[in-house]
């Protein structure tokens, strides 16, 4: 019983992270990956490639 009382008390504490910071890291985090899409999607395919390929010599 206790543990639920805990559990309550460390979610009304207002220390931490708050929603705006949340919010400002996924802002920037979205950004980034809009920034440099082409890059993340060419190095995607190519570690995919190479997992395809080394994967056949099994």
């Amino acid at each position: 019983m206790w543990r639920w009382y805990r559990l309550k008390q460390v979610l009304q504490e207002e220390d931490g992270i708050g929603v705006v910071e949340v919010i400002l890291i996924l802002v920037v985090l979205i950004g980034l990956v809009l920034i440099f899409k082409s890059q993340l999607t060419s190095l995607v395919e190519t570690i995919f490639e190479k997992i395809t390929s080394e994967s056949s010599g099994i």
